[in-house]
């Protein structure tokens, strides 16, 4: 499990809609770099050191997995987004948005990209008033001494008038806060597993992935289905259901973030579609034994591929056994998933449509995708 680290950071406006500015600041912040703790009240002061429009600046403390400079990397691609396009010129300008990293845990540095503690935020009231604000006893690792006395006692020779204004910048809830576990499913070659593995590294999140290449009759059914379709997925059947039982017993569901690359009900969505109605029934009264005795997930993701799109990254994967598998196939257990899932009302499930999408080589629509979960309000939190 990666470490979590906590950084403070300032930001500041004085471009088109200020407010706005910081808001989606704030809300890219949660969703690419790490769990937003806290936020100041909104400050205004006039521009520092060249003529322009009033800033309008926040400080927030920021829990991440992140170093440093991968902090950095992370906050100037948000600032481009944002749209702030930066110039050669050391003089200080007008900007869209301005997003500084003030201090790092307790870490000294100074390199060519970064220096830490931000070198002038001792000289700034629109850094130290809101820094104050959320963190007054937080000790400056250089001076040793706290946000709060550095203030008080006159340090800041900045005499900038600042005001507090009544708007405010809403914290975002992160996925962490919102939910234990999420299970994300899809068809075959939908990127599901892909999307879990993107999710724990920037999320830190644990991870239950299906074994489905060590299955030893999974070859085999895609040479001849009548005769492996049965072993098939009642093997399939008890790993994932020993898995699931074995994986979420050893986190605990109120402390950890936990992603799934499957659910249980995959087992009966597949045997629905591959066994004889005779087999069916008596692999379903199975099936209601151990579902009973599952963890539900708090949300459920199904990832929408097309059927040309799905037969394309499955050629991509290149694994032999599933080179043979037709639109028709694929298409059987799509329907399969929605029957799924509009039988299931009591599971909070939400649909991304991803066939225009490529969130593995684009940040982008990664980052779409996760906007899409954080914004989705489950019916019995709602």
């Amino acid at each position: 499990m990666k470490t979590q680290r906590t950084a403070y950071l300032s930001l500041g406006s004085n471009q088109g809609d200020c407010l706005q500015n910081l808001q989606k600041s704030v809300d890219l912040i949660a969703i690419s770099v790490g769990s937003v703790i806290n936020i100041s009240s909104v400050y205004k002061t006039a521009s520092w050191g060249f003529k322009g429009g009033d800033f309008l600046n926040i400080c927030l403390q920021l829990s991440t997995c992140l170093q440093a400079e991968n902090l950095l990397e992370k906050l100037l691609d948000i600032e481009q987004k944002i749209g702030r396009i930066r110039s050669d010129s050391k003089a200080y300008q007008s900007r869209l948005i301005d997003i500084d990293i003030l201090l790092f845990e307790d870490d000294i540095i100074k390199s060519k990209k970064l220096v830490v503690p931000h070198k002038d935020m001792l000289s700034r009231k629109f850094v130290m008033i809101p820094l104050a604000e959320i963190a007054p006893n937080l000790t400056h690792p250089i001076t040793k001494k706290t946000i709060l006395i550095e203030l008080q006692q006159g340090g800041c020779k900045d005499n900038l008038a600042i005001e507090k204004i009544e708007e405010t910048i809403k914290r975002p809830v992160s996925l962490v806060e919102k939910y234990n576990y999420i299970a994300i499913e899809g068809n075959i070659g939908a990127g599901k597993t892909s999307l879990v593995n993107l999710m724990s590294d920037d999320f830190n999140a644990k991870t239950v992935l299906e074994r489905f290449a060590d299955n030893p009759f999974l070859p085999k059914f895609y040479k001849d289905k009548d005769r492996y379709a049965f072993p098939l997925e009642m093997s399939f059947l008890a790993d994932r259901y020993q898995q699931l039982s074995d994986d979420l017993a050893q986190f605990d569901l109120f402390k950890n973030f936990i992603v799934s690359d499957y659910y249980i009900f995959k087992s009966l969505i597949f045997a629905q579609v591959t066994l004889a109605p005779e087999e069916y029934n008596l692999y379903r009264r199975m099936f209601d034994l151990m579902y009973k005795e599952i963890t539900k997930p708090d949300l459920y993701v199904y990832l929408y591929q097309n059927t040309d799109r799905l037969l394309e990254n499955i050629k991509k994967r290149g694994r032999d056994y599933e080179q043979d598998i037709t639109a028709n196939y694929l298409d059987k257990i799509h329907q399969g998933y929605s029957n799924f899932i509009k039988s299931e009302p009591n599971l909070e499930s939400l649909i991304i449509d991803v066939s225009e999408l490529d969130f593995v080589n684009n940040p982008q629509d990664y980052t779409q995708i996760i906007q899409t979960i954080q914004q989705f309000t489950p019916s019995s939190k709602a």
